[in-house]
């Protein structure tokens, strides 16, 4: 008795093609903007996420400015820049500090082996570095702090360095060459493509194109220009996410005191440029979800407009109906599966169109695309809701016409 009453509702509605597309296209284009805006968003979101973890969600990062040499004899004259010494106040001032790691970049001429050459930037990190970034080995070892201490001659690659150098993949234990000082090469980094260079206007570091070597070696072995900051970027690791606001209000107080007011530095609060970001999608979401709701509501329109349109031209089928027994509450429930069947279709065919969207976007704009069952499943019930919604006043007036006068209508 289901399936013939449904089949029914489908053969109606299949006699009247064009009209019937004509209603669902509101509902597929409803849908349709909810998922691809779902997908999007949702594949936005992760994709920040995954790149300020990269940053570190917990870590306040300060970073040194670039002057021309004019302004920097001027700054000078008052502060030396960034320092070790910084980061080790910090580590005593600030509350809550977990950990704290700082690095340097060295002005790169050359760096190769007997296999091979590479374009690879050369880093001169402390050993918590790697903790501090979520930077994995994959071979060998991280650098450590005998390594610090020792001012030893040792590298850590990164994984595109390390196939560039070694393309046989046996780089442990090799000995490369960065500018005029050999080392050797005691890990490989485990693969980690971001697919960006910054977010947020932000330096993600690209650490597989770079050699890391122990910071107070690279002091020690290499060159570096007279007025140059002793680092380039330091990582300070709040333990409480909660609490990052109030620790870098005070990182600030100490850092301005510190370098005589010259402000030679910046500082970033990775997990507020994640909730910048992610304002700015909320904005997004907001926009195309009112886009979306208002082709919603015209569908259900659409709905009601077919469904009282319906009823006009099938007064005489009703009044049958009626008088051969049928309640009126059949006659809703008929109207009423009609709509249903405009609905779902109309959402099945809208999660289609949305998800391809969705895709095309991504693929055009370099974004990654994630589903939330939950959110999906919630676009379909509201477009299943809004259009019943809008079928029962249709569904009702056909219910309350007088049999006698609907048989007799021509």
């Amino acid at each position: 008795m289901i399936d013939h009453v449904w089949r029914e509702a489908i053969e109606e509605l299949a006699r009247r093609k064009l009209r019937t597309l004509l209603t669902m296209l509101g509902m597929i284009f409803g849908v349709a903007a909810i998922v691809a805006m779902q997908g999007v968003g949702e594949g936005s979101r992760r994709e920040a996420l995954r790149l300020v973890e990269s940053l570190g969600l917990h870590n306040i990062i300060v970073e040194a400015k670039s002057q021309d040499t004019d302004a920097m004899r001027e700054t000078r004259a008052r502060s030396v820049g960034l320092t070790l010494a910084d980061a080790r106040a910090a580590g005593d001032a600030v509350p809550g500090v977990e950990g704290y790691a700082a690095e340097k970049t060295v002005r790169r001429w050359a760096v190769f082996s007997d296999a091979g050459q590479s374009d690879a930037e050369i880093s001169g990190v402390t050993p918590d570095y790697f903790d501090l970034v979520a930077l994995h080995v994959a071979q060998g070892r991280a650098l450590n702090s005998k390594d610090d201490q020792a001012l030893a001659a040792v590298a850590v690659l990164g994984y595109q360095a390390a196939h560039q150098l070694f393309p046989d993949g046996q780089a442990v234990g090799k000995l490369i060459k960065a500018n005029h000082v050999w080392l050797r090469v005691v890990g490989v980094l485990a693969d980690r493509d971001l697919g960006k260079d910054k977010f947020e206007g932000v330096s993600l570091g690209a650490e597989s194109n770079r050699v890391f070597v122990p910071l107070s070696s690279a002091r020690a072995r290499l060159r570096f220009q007279p007025m140059e900051d002793e680092a380039d970027r330091m990582l300070i690791r709040i333990k409480d996410a909660d609490k990052l606001a109030g620790a870098a209000r005070v990182l600030t107080k100490m850092l301005d005191q510190r370098h005589a007011g010259m402000a030679d530095y910046r500082l970033i609060v990775p997990q507020q440029l994640y909730e910048q970001n992610q304002k700015t999608q909320r904005i997004f979401s907001i926009v195309m979800g009112t886009i979306a709701g208002v082709s919603l509501l015209v569908g259900g329109i659409g709905i009601m407009n077919i469904m009282l349109a319906n009823v006009l031209e099938r007064r005489r089928e009703i009044g049958l109906l009626r008088a051969m027994g049928a309640r009126r509450h059949d006659i809703v429930v008929g109207f009423v599966r009609e709509a249903m069947v405009i609905c779902t279709t109309g959402a099945g065919m809208g999660l289609v169109l949305g998800a391809a969207l969705a895709y095309a976007i991504a693929a055009f704009a370099g974004w990654q695309v994630a589903w939330s069952p939950v959110s999906i499943a919630a676009s379909v019930v509201a477009c299943v809701a809004i259009g019943l919604g809008f079928s029962i006043y249709p569904a009702r007036q056909a219910a309350a016409l007088d049999p006698i006068a609907a048989i007799r209508d021509e």
